[in-house]
């Protein structure tokens, strides 16, 4: 599976983190940036990850930024995107299994980088359980 990453100067040293991580687990990775912690405007990489999914250069994406609201909303204009945020592993796993959650988006300024880990094992590992989420994940596109 192919993990695309963004994020802003906040969540940029635990996206670099979660990408060492993520690779050693075998995963491969695209880095949508930013490459550093200057200040930089989080839409511009959200933007960034979202077309790669929709034009299939990554399966899923992860997202930082430090609330993690700015790339959640920038994120879900996108057509095709279900970007959900969480801040433990509980929530994690409900945007999978529920949502089915092409995003995850985490506030970086508000968990440790050990829970990031810990959400973006468990949100990789639930699987989508379908049925009447389904019905509902249907029913969210506006056209």
């Amino acid at each position: 599976m192919k993990i695309g990453f963004a994020s802003d100067h906040a969540g940029y040293q635990y996206k670099q983190a979660l990408i060492a991580y993520l690779r050693r687990k075998g995963y491969s990775v695209v880095d949508y940036g930013t490459h550093g912690t200057s200040s930089v405007d989080y839409p511009d990489f959200a933007h960034a990850l979202a077309e790669g999914i929709e034009k299939g250069e990554v399966d899923k994406g992860i997202a930082l930024c430090g609330t993690g609201n700015g790339m959640a909303m920038t994120l879900n204009h996108h057509k095709g995107i279900r970007a959900g945020l969480a801040w433990n592993r509980d929530i994690g796993a409900l945007i999978s299994q529920h949502n089915n959650a092409n995003v995850l988006v985490m506030p970086a300024r508000f968990i440790t980088l050990t829970m990031a880990r810990l959400i973006v094992k468990t949100w990789l590992e639930t699987p989508f359980e379908g049925g009447r989420h389904q019905r509902r994940i249907d029913k969210i596109p506006c056209a």
